[in-house]
Order: C-alpha cells, then structure tokens, then sequence
C-alpha cells in the first residue's frame, strides 16, 4: 500500500491534510480555475488521490474515507474541471461509426494519430536514462493495469460484456498468479533496477501522466461513461503490440533481456486482443445501443490525445522530467533490494547487479 504523496498545491494540500486524520467533513474546498487542467499539477493530484481510494487506498488511511460524501463532493468538482477541458481537447460527433464499421473507425482514429512516437525513438536512439524515465511514468498505469478498465463489467450486458471478461481474464493472468500483468510490469522494473511497488514513484510523475491514468479512472467510476470506457480499451488493445515490440527491442539493445517479459507479453497478448476489442467489445456495444457510438468513439480519441501529450512532455523534458515535480526520482535500489525483490518475485538479479 502506497504512503500518501507530497502536495503539489493548494488543494491537494488540504485533501492530503485531512486524508491524516479520521474520516470527517471536509472544510469547503474550492478547486481554482487553472489554465490547462489536464496537466496542472495540483489538481491532477488531488484527483488521483481521490480515485486511489477506490483502489489500494493509502497507508495509514482508513478505508472509511472511500465514500466519504464531501470527498466525493470534491472528487465531482475536480472531474468536472477535468472533463470540460477534456471535451474542449477532443470533439465529440454522435453516431459518427455504424457497429459493423466499428473496426475500421476505430483504426482510422490510430492512424490519423500524429503524436510523437516515444515507442520508435526508444527502439532506436532511446538511452538508458530515458527508457528507466520511460518506465517510471508508464507505472502509474501499468502497476494498476485492467483495473480501471474492469468497471465495465457490471455495467455490460451479453456480447460486450462476455468480450471484455475475455480481454480482461488474460489480463490477470489466464488464472496464474505469476502472468498477471500489472506484476509482470513490476519484474520488469525490478531486472532495471527501479521500484516495482505500486504508488513508489507517484511523488515523481508528473501532471500531464497523471492526467492519463485520472481518464481511465474517470470513464470507469461513472456509468454514464462506459461507451467512453469501451472506447478507451478498444484502441488501447489496438495499440499496444507494435510498440510493445519496440520497447522490447530497446531492453535487448541495451542490454536488459531480463525486463522483457512484460513487452514480450503484450506483443503476442494484444495482438489476439485488437479485434475482440474493436468488433466484440466496441461493435457489439454500439449494436446495442447505438447512442453510445459517439461515447465510443470519444474514449477512443480522448485516450490518444492526452497520451500525446504525455509524450510530447516527456519528449520534451528529455531524460529530465523526473525533476519537474521538485524532487528527484531516487537512484535504483541497492543491490541487496535487487536481490531480495528478484529472488521474491522469481527472476534474476544477475543484469542488475552487474549493471550497477
């Protein structure tokens, strides 16, 4: 369980200030009004921390705070910031794709993406510095992967919802504990050297990532968003296996055969998932209830787009963007953590020690 995160601002030092004591009314808290919600620091934290207690929660938080009704108060004047800047970002067109073209409109939405390919250039050129930054970003989502995405299910019905159990079935694992894939997300930090535990790098990831995982979270805790949710795991299957290659190949370059099965994973995993996703999972939603073909389509184009800015951030920051919080990330683990992580979690510690 993760320790609560340094405030960023004024509201999430208020939030945090009170996360530390017993459950109780919050004192009125009024979110400002900022220039780009979906990567201001303060109010993407505070939103995170209000969805992370509905997942593992906080230490030394009590459990009680999940459905406090003035955090949820709180949590809706966030979202509602957050969602109006998201809807300012990406267009949202009614009935823009039929079910039986759910495929082919999703696959037009991928390849009009222009966003910078952090996937290509780590392959490439990336070094050592920008894939270990590279990781440390992507494990606010991967160290919580499906999860979000797992709302759905009680909100689905028939088609949709046998295919999204499927997706999600081989997401934790096929029923093996060592193949789920938030913990093979984790091995692979560990055989870098980095912190596999969930929530160690949150005090290092900035807003404009945060914001990428506070969407998922988003469409899942609200029903009236479940096309949104759909949309979002449809194209997220469809693009994953080709710079799941990359990123492995970037491992290998570099010497970190060790840190691939997470990659080597979504490779074979995603490439079975892309059409369950886009005609099963999207199409037979949209077949059901065609008014949520736009919803769809917007979780589908929403999740590209802040991922664009993500990564035209961290393109940006150049190896350096674990600094823009105000605290460095800290060096990886001492080689007697190495140890003790690999040997936990059945892998070897040999690269890591040899690289240190």
């Amino acid at each position: 369980m993760p320790v609560l995160p340094t405030p960023r601002g004024p509201v999430s030092e208020q939030l945090l200030a009170a996360l530390r004591r017993l459950p109780h009314d919050l004192e009125d808290i009024t979110p400002v009004e900022v220039a780009d919600p979906l990567a201001d620091e303060d109010l993407q934290l505070a939103l995170y921390v209000c969805y992370e207690l509905h997942y593992h929660g906080f230490e030394s938080v009590p459990d009680t705070w999940e459905w406090q009704p003035s955090v949820l108060a709180l949590r809706g004047r966030l979202e509602a910031q957050f969602e109006c800047a998201l809807r300012d970002l990406v267009s949202w067109v009614p009935g823009c794709a039929s079910p039986e073209d759910s495929d082919l409109a999703l696959r037009e939405i991928l390849q009009a993406d222009d966003g910078p390919s952090l996937s290509r250039y780590l392959a490439r050129r990336g070094t050592e510095e920008q894939l270990l930054e590279f990781m440390v970003h992507r494990s606010a989502y991967q160290l919580k992967e499906a999860d979000p995405h797992s709302w759905a299910i009680p909100r689905l019905t028939g088609r949709p919802k046998a295919a999204l159990v499927e997706i999600q079935a081989d997401e934790y694992g096929g029923g093996r504990a060592d193949r789920i894939h938030s913990d093979l997300f984790a091995r692979s930090m560990e055989a870098v050297g980095l912190d596999g535990e969930y929530g160690a790098y949150l005090d290092h990831i900035p807003g404009v990532t945060l914001a990428t995982v506070n969407l998922v979270s988003f469409f899942g805790l609200h029903r009236r968003l479940r096309g949104c949710l759909v949309g979002h795991l449809a194209l997220f299957e469809m693009a994953s296996s080709i710079p799941s290659r990359r990123y492995a190949d970037a491992l290998r370059r570099l010497g970190w055969e060790e840190a691939t099965g997470f990659f080597d994973e979504h490779v074979e995993a995603d490439a079975v998932h892309e059409n369950i996703a886009a005609v099963d999972l999207a199409g037979g939603l949209m077949a059901q209830d065609p008014r949520l073909a736009g919803d769809v389509m917007f979780g589908a184009r929403a999740l590209l787009a802040l991922d664009a800015r993500a990564a035209e951030h961290l393109s940006r920051a150049g190896g350096q963007a674990r600094t823009l919080c105000g605290v460095p990330c800290p060096p990886p683990c001492s080689p007697s953590r190495v140890r003790l992580r690999c040997r936990r979690r059945g892998i070897p510690a040999r690269w890591a020690l040899e690289r240190r």
